[in-house]
C-alpha cells in the first residue's frame, strides 16, 4: 500500500493512497465465497450454487462493498502508518476504482495539533478570603422567613409590601382591549407584576375605596397594539393585607425539614449549606482563572471541525432549554463559534495536561460524586446504580471529577493571593 501526504493547511492534512489490486481481488473471492455458502438461486439448493454463478450474480455488489470496506480500513492503516492523528473523520474522494485497477483515492481531514504546555506552574489567581458570619446566617434565616409569609387584613393606606386585592376595568380611547379586566386580582405592592404607573396609582388606596388612574405604556410594551398609548382604569380596592413574617418556632422549623432541635438545628443547617455553596463559588472562580492562565499561556490552533461539532451541541443543548421542537428552532450558530472554540482548546489542553501529568481517574471521587447525588433522594441506592448502568451519564461524572483532578494539579502550582471578601461578594458574582 502507497501513501503520500499534503499539508494543506494548519491542521488539514490530504493523502492518496494507493491499495494494489491483488488485495482487492483477494477480499472480493474472500467475501463471495462466504456469500455462496448461504446464497439462494432458484434451481439451486442453499450452499450449491457454483461459484462462477455467485460471482455473476453477486460480483458488482460485493465489489462495492468491499472497495468502501477497503477505503476505511486503509485509511486508518494509512494515518497509522503517517504518525498522523485525525481530529475527526475524513472526507474521501475515489480517484480509481475500476476493474483490473489498484483502487486509489483521496483523503482530506483534519489533525490534532502537537501541544507543548508552558506556564503551567505559577498562574496568577485571586482567591476569595471570604467566611460565613452570624450575620449571614441571620440574613439567610429571614429569606427562608420572607419565602412563608402569611397575609393579614388592615383598615389603613396600602404601602409597597402590602398585598392589595381588588376588581378594574380599562379603556383606551373609551375602548375595552386585552387585559383590560380583572375580577378579585391580588397584587403584592412592588412586586413588579404590574406597571409601574399603575401600582403607582393604587398605593395609598384603603380597603372599599374606587379611583380612577391613569396608565402610560411604555413605547417598547410587548402588545405593539398598547404600546405608547395611555389606559384609564377604574379601580376598586376591596382588600389590604400586611405581611406578616412566620415566627422562629418549632412549626416554622418543620417546614424546612427540621423535626428535632429547633431554631439551633436550623441555623447549623442553613451554615453548613453556606459554607458548601460559599466552598463551591470560591473554587469555580480559582477554576474559571485556573483556565484562563492556561488558555493564555498556549494559544492552540483548534481543528475546524470539533468547533462545528461542538457549536453543534450547544446550539441544540440552548434550543432544548428554550423548549425548541425540531432542528428548525435551534439559535444561529454564530453566537456559539468563539465559545465552542474555547471549549475545544481547553479540552485539547486538558487531556494534554492529563496525559503528561499522568494522571488517573479517582474511582473514590467518583463514588463520592455519585453519592452526594443520590444523598437526596429516598432510595439513593437506586440513583446510583442507574448512574452506573447509563454508560454516558456515568462518563459525564468521570468528566467531571478528572477535570476536579486538573484543577487541583494547577492549584498546587499557582500562585494564590488571598483577597478579603464576603459571602454576599463571593455569591453575588457574575450576577
Amino acid at each position: 500500500m502507497q501513501v503520500s501526504v499534503e499539508t494543506t493547511g494548519a491542521l488539514e492534512r490530504r493523502i492518496e493512497v494507493s491499495v494494489p489490486r491483488e488485495r482487492i481481488e483477494q477480499a472480493i473471492d474472500e467475501r463471495l465465497k462466504r456469500v455462496s455458502r448461504t446464497a439462494k438461486l432458484k434451481g439451486f439448493r442453499p450452499g450449491k450454487v457454483p461459484f462462477k454463478v455467485v460471482k455473476q450474480q453477486f460480483g458488482a455488489q460485493v465489489r462495492q462493498e468491499v472497495l468502501s470496506d477497503l477505503m476505511q480500513s486503509s485509511f486508518a492503516e494509512a494515518v497509522t502508518q503517517e504518525k498522523l492523528n485525525p481530529a475527526a473523520g475524513p472526507r474521501i474522494e475515489p480517484i480509481s476504482v475500476g476493474p483490473e485497477q489498484d483502487l486509489k483515492y483521496r483523503a482530506t481531514f483534519e489533525v490534532f495539533p502537537e501541544i507543548e504546555l508552558k506556564g503551567v506552574e505559577g498562574i496568577a489567581v485571586m482567591r476569595p478570603a471570604a467566611e460565613v458570619t452570624e450575620a449571614d446566617v441571620d440574613a439567610m434565616v429571614l429569606n427562608l422567613r420572607e419565602q412563608r409569609p402569611r397575609f393579614e387584613a388592615v383598615e389603613r393606606e396600602s404601602r409597597e409590601g402590602d398585598r392589595v386585592t381588588m376588581d378594574f376595568e380599562g379603556q383606551i380611547d373609551g375602548a375595552e382591549f386585552e387585559g383590560s379586566k380583572g375580577t378579585d386580582v391580588a397584587v403584592l405592592l412592588g412586586g413588579g407584576r404590574m406597571l409601574k404607573d399603575f401600582e403607582t396609582g393604587i398605593t395609598g388606596m384603603k380597603a372599599d375605596e374606587r379611583k380612577q388612574i391613569d396608565v402610560p405604556y411604555p413605547a417598547d410594551y410587548h402588545n405593539a397594539a398598547l404600546a405608547g398609548k395611555v389606559a384609564k382604569f377604574d379601580v376598586h380596592l376591596k382588600k389590604v393585607e400586611e405581611k406578616k413574617l412566620p415566627e422562629l418556632d418549632d412549626e416554622f422549623c418543620r417546614e424546612y425539614g427540621v423535626l428535632e432541635g429547633g431554631i439551633e438545628q436550623l441555623r447549623k443547617e442553613v451554615r453548613d449549606n453556606m459554607e458548601r455553596e460559599l466552598g463551591d463559588n470560591i473554587r469555580a472562580r480559582l477554576k474559571q482563572q485556573l483556565m484562563e492562565g492556561l488558555l493564555a499561556a498556549n494559544p492552540v490552533e483548534v481543528p475546524g471541525s470539533l468547533v462545528d461539532a461542538q457549536v453543534r451541541e450547544m446550539q441544540v443543548d440552548a434550543a432544548r432549554r428554550m423548549g425548541a421542537r425540531d432542528a428548525s428552532q435551534l439559535p444561529p450558530a454564530d453566537a456559539f463559534t468563539e465559545g465552542a472554540r474555547r471549549r475545544v482548546a481547553l479540552g485539547l489542553l486538558i487531556g494534554e495536561l492529563i496525559r503528561t501529568r499522568g494522571l488517573k481517574l479517582d474511582r473514590a471521587r467518583v463514588d463520592a460524586r455519585l453519592a452526594e447525588l443520590a444523598s437526596g433522594h429516598p432510595e439513593p441506592e437506586q440513583v446510583i446504580k442507574a448512574y452506573r448502568q447509563n454508560a454516558d451519564a456515568l462518563r459525564q461524572i468521570e468528566n467531571i471529577v478528572i477535570e476536579e483532578q486538573v484543577v487541583d494539579l494547577l492549584l498546587e502550582q499557582a500562585k494564590v493571593t488571598d483577597q478579603p471578601a464576603t459571602f454576599k461578594d463571593v455569591m453575588n458574582f457574575g450576577a
